[in-house]
């Protein structure tokens, strides 16, 4: 049975900001179920409920090097879900109202990775396979390689490295190399973690780990270009043979429209006449008038622009004039943004709800009530929500990028093929036509549920995601790499 510790900086349930979230909360327990020993490590932030702090128990208590600084170190332990959960504890770094974004991240996140590293031999748990995840983690490898893999423990171990986005690097100064890191100059090298005069962690992880994934198959060949490879597409290039693109999934218990308990209505491919209760339920609880036949379009996302809301921005007026629907959108973000759906909701009350905060239960409620989900995405590694609104039978709306691409299959009239509608180009103009086409369909019902039922036939669990990586994980144990 092949060992593999999960490194990353939040997991669900119990500290979230994106989808690296999910992706450590869903991913292990399918990769248990399918009989590989994995544990999952992440910082103990102040910010985990109370509820799960009480259920931790202290397994170990240490010193960490950063730098020239030897700093507390404690590991807690819960085990979740049938997960074990590992907790790197140190108030100093971790007790703080936000995950990430201080002035001394290089710091927090130096004593993260290093601290995995060091107490390995006090949890009783020496693993084949180390799987970091984005530049949080990006220094494991780099660590194992240069303090770590002289010992006996420690000569065996493999790393895969996820690239989750690209764009978030962990950048800092060079002076962190030996101040914090405790590295020598020599790695201050092009085909180390030199970054235009800077070190990235995001470098070192790629630079310094066997396998290198990310998650989807097109974001792996996108980044591999100018335009999506924010500057390390060299590096990403030089090292093509080792990267693996694997579609994320989504956790089929927790979004599952057949037993979902924030609902008002379940259903499923058989009963897809039900969806139709969803939508009244939302309309009277948003304040929209009940029109169970007019189309229901939907937004659930980050307010940001690499969402594409320039896009729906120079659309929307048109598209809510000329268009007999109704819009509903819910997320936080840039105050452009959140501007622009306040003043729509303002100007057409009886089409547009803008609920500018995010809260799970009317995200349920949202996807299953939706008959459209618009993602036209500038770039999307892999994305969540066009996952979930096809498990919910809400056909997504997406441009053909990244996990878009390889997730959504567009309508063909001819082979009845297809759980959605995408466009290639990023135009405004290009993503309201093929929302017109789509709105086109919604009247022709038995076409319509066609398209309903290819997206909820769909399979977008863990299952074939986890079997991916399990195969990486043994092939990584068994010929070391």
């Amino acid at each position: 049975m092949v060992k593999v510790l999960f490194v990353a900086a939040e997991a669900v349930p119990f500290v979230k900001t994106g989808g690296l979230a999910d992706v450590a909360g869903s991913l292990p327990k399918q990769l248990r179920a399918q009989g590989a020993d994995l544990r999952v490590i992440i910082p103990k932030y102040s910010s985990i409920a109370p509820q799960y702090k009480e259920q931790m128990t202290l397994k170990h208590k240490a010193t960490v090097a950063v730098g020239w600084r030897q700093q507390y170190c404690g590991v807690e332990q819960l085990d979740y879900e049938g997960v074990p959960f590992y907790f790197i504890d140190n108030e100093d770094y971790f007790k703080r109202p936000e995950l990430y974004g201080y002035y001394d991240d290089a710091e927090r996140f130096a004593f993260f990775c290093r601290a995995v590293l060091e107490v390995l031999p006090q949890l009783d748990f020496i693993p084949d396979v180390i799987h970091c995840n984005d530049w949080h983690t990006g220094m494991v490898s780099v660590f194992l390689q240069a303090h770590y893999r002289h010992l006996p423990q420690y000569q065996h171990i493999r790393t895969v490295y996820t690239i989750h986005n690209l764009r978030y690097q962990g950048v800092f100064p060079k002076e962190i190399l030996p101040d914090l890191l405790s590295l020598g100059w020599e790695y201050f090298n092009i085909n180390a973690l030199e970054f235009y005069n800077q070190v990235s962690f995001m470098k070192g992880g790629l630079a310094f780990s066997d396998i290198i994934t990310t998650v989807s198959r097109t974001y792996a060949e996108e980044i591999q270009h100018e335009f999506y490879g924010e500057k390390l597409e060299g590096l990403l290039r030089k090292r093509r043979e080792d990267i693996v693109g694997i579609v994320n999934g989504i956790d089929y218990d927790v979004y599952n429209p057949a037993q979902d308990g924030l609902i008002a209505v379940p259903y499923d491919a058989c009963s897809i006449d039900l969806k139709c209760e969803n939508k009244v339920k939302l309309q009277e609880k948003l304040g929209l008038p009940v029109r169970r036949g007019t189309p229901l379009l939907a937004i659930v996302s980050r307010l940001v622009a690499p969402k594409g809301l320039d896009l729906i921005a120079h659309i929307l007026d048109e598209l809510v004039t000329g268009e007999d629907i109704q819009l509903v959108v819910l997320g936080t973000g840039e105050s452009q943004y959140e501007a622009l759906f306040q003043q729509a909701a303002w100007k057409y009350p009886q089409k547009v709800s803008a609920n500018l905060y995010f809260n799970e239960e009317l995200a349920h409620q949202i996807y299953a009530a939706a008959d459209l989900f618009l993602m036209p995405s500038q770039y999307e590694p892999c994305g969540i929500g066009q996952l979930i609104a096809l498990r919910y039978g809400t056909l997504p709306v997406v441009r053909e990028t990244g996990g878009l691409k390889d997730t959504v299959q567009p309508y063909n009239k001819y082979t009845g093929l297809g759980n959605g509608f995408s466009f290639a180009n990023y135009n405004a103009h290009e993503l309201l036509f093929t929302i017109k086409k789509a709105l086109g369909l919604y009247g022709d019902k038995p076409v319509w549920s066609k398209i309903v039922h290819n997206a909820m036939q769909a399979d977008y669990s863990w299952r074939q995601s986890a079997q991916q990586y399990h195969s990486i994980y043994n092939r990584l144990h068994t010929n070391g790499g």
